[in-house]
């Protein structure tokens, strides 16, 4: 992805974290010549060699799985929140823009099954069920329920690449009291999201 140098993070752990609370992405790879998109979780996980990794499923009945052994190479998407930037703001005459947070991850996939997929899929459900009242577990599901596996390909993508980038008008740094300001007024979850990441690089 094309990213200015002023708007990418390369902070490694920081970037890890927002793969950890943003993990619901999109999973981009080829099909029949032309580009296949999925939304899924992707988990960030380290595999048996310490490398990082992102774990998913998909649906067999999802055609994308067909193509995954002959990929060289996928990519992965992730967004956070985003908010139009008026101009007005700006103490000198410009367009207007939009701020953002967007992380691509490039990686090899390979397809798992077996132990590696139950563990995969226990730790999915473990981590989304925690604020659950009743949370649900996969050892207390029946067999019956269980037989849905059956019905999904596991994936591991051991990443090659992060780019990160946060674009929260580094250029206009003079203007950032008033943005954050206006951000704040908008009731929308994304402007004020943008708004607190920009105070945070204050």
């Amino acid at each position: 992805m094309y990213i200015p140098h002023y708007y990418r993070n390369e902070d490694i752990s920081e970037v890890k974290e927002f793969l950890v609370q943003n993990s619901f992405g999109i999973l981009v790879n080829g099909l029949d010549g032309r580009p296949w998109a999925t939304h899924i979780p992707l988990e960030l996980d380290v595999n048996s060699n310490g490398k990082d990794v992102l774990m998913g499923h998909i649906a067999k009945a999802n055609p994308q799985w067909k193509n995954f052994e002959r990929d060289s190479e996928v990519l992965c998407i992730f967004y956070g929140p985003h908010s139009y930037v008026s101009s007005s703001w700006y103490q000198e005459e410009e367009v207007p823009t939009w701020n953002y947070i967007a992380v691509h991850v490039y990686g090899k996939l390979k397809v798992i099954e077996g132990d590696a997929l139950m563990s995969h899929l226990k730790k999915l459900v473990d981590k989304y069920e925690k604020a659950s009242e009743n949370p649900v577990r996969i050892e207390t599901l029946s067999k019956n329920t269980m037989k849905q596996i059956r019905g999904v390909v596991g994936f591991q993508i051991e990443i090659n690449e992060i780019q990160a980038a946060y674009k929260l008008s580094q250029g206009r740094k003079h203007d950032h009291p008033k943005i954050i300001e206006e951000l704040e007024k908008i009731d929308k979850v994304g402007s004020q999201a943008i708004a607190k990441e920009m105070t945070k690089g204050k």
